[in-house]
This record gives C-alpha cells, structure tokens and sequence, in this order.
C-alpha cells in the first residue's frame, strides 16, 4: 500500500478529533490531581494571572472532587509556588511573556478557598509548570500504589498539559479532563484536547470520568 499525503493527514485529524485511548480506568489505581486550582488563577479578578474560565468550571470540577472521594480515590493538589528562593525554577521563565508583570504574589500560593481543600490530601508545591518536575508526586502515587491518575484544574495547556505529558513518560495511564480543565485564552482548550487525545491521555468529560470512577471497566462505552 502506498500511504498518500491525503491518508496520513485524514488519519491523524480524525486522532486529533476522535481518538480515545483504549485502557480501561480502575478506581483502585487511579488519582485524581487537581492542578492550581489557586487564588490568582481562580479567584476573580485578584491577579493579572486570573483565569475566568477556570472560576466558571469550579462548581463541576468540586463535583468530580466530591464523586472522587465518594468512591476513595486519592485526590492530590497542586499550587505553583516561589519554592527555594526560585533556584529551583527554570532560568528562562523569567525571560517568557507569561511573566511579564509587576505583580507579585503577596504570601504562599494556596488552593483558592471554594474548592474546599482538606488538611489531609497531599498538596505539592511545585516551582514550574509540570507537577512532576522537582517535586514528590511521582513517589507519592507509587506509595499509593496508583498507576493512573486524572487530570484536571488550569491551566490546560500549561500546567495541566505538561503534568500530563510528564506522567505519560513516567508509565502512568493519563485521563485528562476536558470540561474541568481551562485556560486563559479559550480558543487554545481544544487544540491542546487535540494533541493530548491524540497521542498522551484519555479526554473525557467530567460526567465520563465520574462513571468510570464509580463503575469501573464496565462502565466504558461502545462505539
């Protein structure tokens, strides 16, 4: 068979658009992260870094939280902090447009308060986009002997994209949230779903993820 220009482009929109990854999510293995769901990202309008679409999906994502420890799944946070006097931070951030303010974050970052954080859930604070980069997550999960974990939080295409290509290459199984991640700029949440559908995680929505979480492998439908 000769693969034409037309095939290989056909194929791969229709991965970019349609693909589904095709393992199963156990309960008894699988995390759920909750990335910067923090107050300059999700609390209106109290940092030049806010997020509106993330403030709007809060409600859904406390939901898939609140379905997540109904079923005893570990639920694990994540705040970008000023961790080590910044040594610990890639050098160029500094340099990136995405920093290109005056602001300055007033105390240690916390989980904005809505979403309702508890004392006795791990929180990671981490000096960079990915949530595996210097930190303890990847320890964290193996003691919780998950080896999948469910993405979710803000912002889709930095933080939430990085963890889960981060967690690809470290042998985990990827689910990544499509209606209960969100970014700054709302045109860019599909195109980063489709490189992730494509070739890194399971999208699916926070109703998919909540039936998988409560009925297991069954629950996954045809078609």
């Amino acid at each position: 068979m000769t693969y034409t220009e037309t095939w290989v482009t056909a194929r791969a929109r229709d991965a970019y658009e349609h693909g589904l990854a095709s393992f199963d999510l156990r309960p008894e293995r699988t995390a759920l992260l909750v990335i910067d769901m923090q107050d300059e990202f999700a609390r209106p309008g109290w940092s030049p870094y806010w997020v509106p679409a993330a403030t709007r999906m809060a409600p859904r994502l406390r939901r898939l939280i609140a379905a997540c420890r109904a079923a005893e799944l570990p639920v694990i946070w994540s705040v970008f902090d000023d961790t080590h006097l910044g040594l610990d931070r890639p050098r160029t951030l500094s340099c990136l447009p995405h920093v290109a303010t005056d602001w300055h974050r007033p105390s240690p970052a916390g989980v904005w308060e809505p979403m309702g954080y508890r004392k006795d859930e791990v929180l990671i604070r981490k000096p960079s986009y990915g949530a595996f980069y210097d930190t303890p997550l990847d320890t964290v999960l193996r003691n919780l002997g998950c080896d999948t974990v469910v993405v979710t939080g803000t912002l889709t295409n930095y933080c939430c994209g990085t963890t889960a290509r981060q967690a690809y290459e470290r042998g985990y199984k990827v689910v990544f949230g499509s209606d209960v991640t969100a970014t700054d700029d709302e045109s860019r949440q599909e195109p980063e779903l489709a490189v992730l559908r494509k070739g890194f995680a399971l999208v699916l929505t926070a109703d998919e993820i909540e039936a998988r979480v409560a009925h297991g492998p069954e629950s996954r439908s045809e078609g």
